[in-house]
């Protein structure tokens, strides 16, 4: 069997079922790991030394006299400007995860590019093997930049790799998915602990469900909002906590969505739900429609 093949069927002697087992991929796995985690640390790794031994040990380590680090001025810069030096190494190491990714990300999209549909487990695919080392690759540079110092970095990660499109003004916060094959507008919020996710596993040896999910301009959604593959959320629509929807689901927005499978929530409901009355829930219309006119 090919290296193009997802999986190999191997016989079970015990009572006659095809066991299906992941082809690993080594070849791909391996050199794309190496070349993202060492060569995106190496290069920071030699200009943070770099300024280590060039200017910091002699101006400031090397000074003999304590007093000499507060009035004269290279022990002063050396030390101002070791946390910017920190910050550069910082960005430039992500800049190098997505630079690298990127060219992996670009090679398997030109040999199987993502579309909507649904891929079988038990049948040996081009489309499958690439669906996992798209799945590998995104893994490093999304938890580098999220858990990092500046998570809202990851709008320009997911754009420079290209494994999604997220508009202007737009924030996403830490969340389980949400790292490839999503359309989303300007001026969105996807709050804590969401699940955005364009592919789902149908039960433990079930076939995956693989579909784009498209999100529209001014969309907020609140916080633990799991988005199944297929979902299509309308401008100026709001989710409230808790809020999931189901695959293939298409909203047409300027509305509020509430429970799971989620569905419209009237007025009444609406300022039950928030504890308001409906003054504030007309002064909240009136601010974001003026907002909006802002931004337009």
């Amino acid at each position: 069997m090919n290296n193009d093949t997802a999986i190999q069927k191997q016989p079970n002697s015990e009572n006659g079922i095809i066991k299906e087992e992941i082809n690993l991929q080594y070849h791909w796995y391996m050199p794309a790991f190496f070349s993202v985690y060492f060569i995106s640390l190496l290069v920071p790794a030699i200009m943070f030394m770099s300024y280590i031994m060039l200017f910091y040990l002699p101006s400031f380590l090397n000074t003999s006299n304590f007093i000499i680090l507060f009035i004269t001025l290279d022990p002063l810069l050396a030390s101002i400007f070791m946390p910017f030096v920190i910050i550069i190494c910082y960005l430039v190491h992500l800049f190098i995860v997505g630079l690298i990714t990127r060219y992996y990300w670009s090679i398997t999209e030109k040999k199987s590019p993502s579309k909507d549909g649904i891929i079988p487990k038990n049948i040996p695919s081009k489309t499958q093997n690439y669906y996992h080392i798209r799945s590998f690759l995104i893994k490093y540079p999304k938890n580098a930049t999220l858990r990092g110092p500046f998570p809202w970095l990851i709008r320009w990660m997911y754009n420079f790799i290209k494994s999604n499109k997220i508009g202007k003004g737009s924030v996403v916060e830490e969340q389980f998915g949400g790292d490839r094959y999503l359309e989303m507008g300007n001026n969105c919020y996807i709050g804590p602990n969401g699940a955005i996710s364009s592919h789902a596993v149908e039960g433990i040896f079930g076939n995956i469900s693989y579909a784009k999910i498209k999100i529209g301009n001014n969309v907020t959604a609140a916080a633990f909002n799991p988005i199944a593959p297929g979902v299509e959320i309308g401008d100026n629509s709001a989710l409230l906590p808790l809020t999931g929807a189901t695959k293939y689901n298409i909203l047409k927005g300027n509305d509020y969505y509430f429970g799971a499978p989620l569905r419209r929530i009237f007025k009444k409901r609406l300022m039950e739900y928030l504890q308001i009355s409906e003054d504030d829930l007309m002064r909240a219309e009136k601010v974001n429609e003026e907002y909006t006119k802002e931004k337009v």
